[in-house]
């Protein structure tokens, strides 16, 4: 999120309990992450984002906002049902605040893919003046049609004689409700969130899923194990004990610990360093077997760390990393903070359940059998793709 010199910039994320199609949609998973919790991941992995708020009526939700690094503001009754307008629980929201934001980023959870670059770039329409609002929207090339009072079929925003190429027709949008970046003090004096100079801000077709049904759900899932064949990042941040090697050690009558560790890993984290990707290791435990695996792979390493989150948020601000492209390989419930951080939260096959939770993909291979090296490898087919 951004420093103190930026405009401020308040993400909203309403979050009603009350869903009638799909029962506390919420909080239902996409890669094995929440809803909210991957709206909330998005704007915090935003550079120019100030402060993440989940409005709510749901004590469920609001465990899992605070889980997942965001502030709550209780919704009152009268804007928690179904006929309450989105536009009144980001007004209530502004009224808590102490200070007005300069840009308000109102964020629909039911987007599941939600780009922390968009955020940024929506936000950039905003603060240099292009424009007063910038929503998400997707390019749409149909033909588009309408049923008059007697059902007849009407065209709409085109010829029915005239069936030019795709290539040769000008595309329409169609509104995501993803988020919408708004000049914060004309909302207020709107109470809407279109007024003044509109723009849209194109995002990527697959992006445009709004989770609505169950169906929607199952789309979502597939896109994601598609798309999750490559993982587009500048680092790689792994655990130790449980992903370089199999959560095990060996101890001698002199009480010397050694480990096993894969020979794949390490071409895998050689690779990785060929390709210009950066590759840090975080250990909770100091060992000297870690740092010796560290000095053969030639890459960073950090020991005896209490706070793994505290740590690479100041790594990944020392690098100047952007957090939506960093990879947190993790295995156990001490790497969840970290792994909240950054846009690629992932797991070895055999971790713990409470970190699968967290993870945005699963690894198939188990620590120390050749983990690493899966991930090096969806790292370097994004890269050579």
């Amino acid at each position: 999120m951004s420093n103190t010199n930026q405009p401020n910039v308040l993400a909203i994320i309403p979050a009603r309990g009350g869903s009638k199609g799909v029962r506390l949609k919420n909080l239902r998973k996409v890669g094995g992450i929440s809803l909210l919790a991957r709206a909330i991941n998005s704007a915090r992995a935003a550079a120019s984002v100030s402060d993440v708020v989940v409005s709510t009526d749901h004590e469920d939700i609001r465990a899992e906002a605070l889980a997942h690094g965001a502030t709550v503001v209780d919704r009152p009754a009268e804007i928690a049902g179904d006929t309450a307008s989105s536009e009144s629980v980001l007004l209530h929201v502004l009224e808590q605040r102490q200070q007005t934001p300069d840009v308000t980023l109102f964020i629909q959870c039911t987007s599941p893919f939600i780009a922390s670059e968009d955020l940024d770039a929506a936000v950039t329409q905003i603060t240099s003046g292009a424009a007063d609002v910038s929503f998400a929207a997707v390019a749409d090339h149909s033909f588009l049609w309408a049923a008059d009072e007697h059902g007849a079929a009407i065209a709409v925003g085109h010829d029915a004689a005239h069936r030019p190429r795709r290539q040769d027709r000008a595309p329409q949008f169609r509104e995501t409700g993803a988020f919408y970046a708004m000049r914060t003090s004309g909302l207020l004096e709107a109470k809407h969130r279109f007024f003044g100079n509109v723009r849209i801000h194109q995002v990527r077709t697959e992006h445009g899923i709004d989770i609505d049904t169950e169906a929607d759900l199952l789309l979502a899932n597939h896109e994601l194990a598609q798309a999750e064949q490559h993982i587009d990042v500048d680092a790689v941040v792994t655990d130790f004990d449980g992903v370089h090697t199999p959560d095990t050690a060996y101890l001698d009558e002199h009480g010397n610990e050694s480990v096993r560790v894969s020979r794949s890993d390490g071409m895998g984290v050689e690779r990785l360093r060929s390709a210009g990707v950066k590759f840090l290791i975080l250990s909770k435990e100091r060992n000297k077997v870690v740092s010796a695996r560290a000095a053969k792979l030639n890459v960073e390493v950090a020991q005896g760390i209490e706070s793994k989150a505290e740590y690479l948020s100041r790594w990944m601000a020392d690098e100047s990393i952007n957090p939506s492209r960093v990879a947190y390989l993790g295995n156990d419930i001490n790497d969840i903070s970290a792994m909240n951080l950054v846009g690629w939260p992932i797991t070895v096959a055999d971790a713990r359940p409470e970190a699968h939770q967290a993870a945005r993909h699963r690894l198939t291979r188990a620590g120390g059998t050749g983990a690493v090296r899966e991930l090096a490898e969806l790292v370097l087919a994004a890269r050579n793709k």
